[in-house]
């Protein structure tokens, strides 16, 4: 049959009597969506679940062929997750099943990506149910874009009603314009708004804007502090929840550069006070830049340039205006725009 969208299988009603195919393939980028879809499949069914990498064709046919001895006739089912690396080593066996899958199993099979033209792909759509995992698209002109009033009408239908809450239209755009596509994300933050409410009540667009951006800018300052700091698996880990949610890198360089530029400032002026015979100390730099904060404010700052050294410290403000000339130029595409972000902080890892 035709392939499903996720969307469209989520939403049907639990008890519509459809009997599903015995070959099951569950595919697409989206990993939350993929989780729903392969839980739903499984529902109360009699279920052997086994990992794709490491798996021999020989010990999943042996599972494929054992009847279930609890499910009054149902057929047994074995679900593979991650299969990309079964697809890549047992095309051939994996084709033949599709081809006679017998009657004692049915095989649900998780992949991210299948493409259209192999046999595997067309067995499935011909024969099985062959389900996609990625948010939808629209086409506009040459190019393709996330299908906004689709992913919003499933975030209010679908998503929200699991926290027994409401979301307006209003809060769905707010969240996906913040969020970006990604539907675990987005399944979060609806989770999290929803404990802000009475049960019932509805998320709106202010509740929005106010938890998720706070969300977002304490992030970035998280990010900031332990980048400067020399700690950069711990900015690497927040920026990847970032960029998960759909921010741009070319809207994050600004927030981080705002703050490693004064550093780079407060250096140069501690260059041009020791060119005077002075002895100047960090904090003299950064009051040199108007530095402005609490006491304990000045202290991580000094610690910050401690940490870079003044080798590094000078070359701030050049690589911040490289890492801006990639980003609107050679790195302006995914994925190499976020390699300019993940550069500029192993650069400042703490040595």
């Amino acid at each position: 049959m035709p392939l499903t969208h996720a969307f469209d299988f989520l939403s049907r009603p639990e008890s519509t009597g459809e009997t599903l195919p015995s070959v099951v393939i569950v595919m697409g980028g989206d990993s939350a969506l993929r989780g729903w879809v392969v839980a739903k499949l499984m529902a109360d069914a009699d279920a052997t679940v086994v990992e794709g990498a490491g798996t021999r064709w020989v010990d999943l046919k042996d599972e494929l062929s054992t009847a279930s001895l609890f499910s009054m006739g149902e057929l047994r089912t074995v679900v593979v997750r991650g299969g990309d690396p079964l697809v890549k080593d047992f095309r051939a066996e994996l084709e033949q099943h599709l081809a006679k899958p017998g009657s004692a199993s049915r095989l649900i099979l998780e992949l991210e990506q299948l493409p259209g033209n192999t046999r595997l792909y067309k067995a499935a759509e011909k024969d099985h149910l062959l389900i996609g995992c990625s948010a939808p698209q629209i086409a506009m002109g040459r190019n393709t874009q996330p299908d906004l009033p689709r992913i919003r009408k499933f975030l209010i239908e679908t998503i929200a009603p699991k926290y027994q809450t409401g979301l307006t239209e209003g809060a769905a755009t707010a969240l996906i314009e913040m969020l970006g596509d990604h539907l675990g994300m987005l399944d979060s933050e609806i989770a999290r708004l929803a404990v802000h409410l009475k049960v019932g009540e509805t998320i709106t667009e202010p509740l929005v804007r106010d938890v998720v951006a706070g969300w977002i800018g304490k992030t970035m300052w998280e990010i900031n502090d332990a980048a400067a700091g020399g700690n950069a698996s711990e900015a690497l880990r927040h920026l990847d929840k970032l960029l998960i949610g759909g921010q741009a890198p070319l809207a994050l360089l600004p927030q981080l550069a705002w703050a490693l530029r004064r550093l780079g400032m407060a250096t140069a002026v501690v260059d041009q006070l020791e060119a005077t015979g002075a002895r100047p100390q960090p904090q003299d730099g950064l009051k040199g830049v108007a530095f402005k904060g609490r006491p304990e404010d000045f202290k991580r700052a000094e610690s910050q340039m401690r940490q870079l050294g003044r080798d590094r410290a000078r070359q701030l403000l050049t690589w911040l205006l490289e890492a801006d000339l990639k980003l609107k130029g050679s790195h302006s595409a995914a994925p190499r725009d976020r390699w300019v972000l993940e550069e500029l902080v192993c650069k400042l890892a703490r040595r």
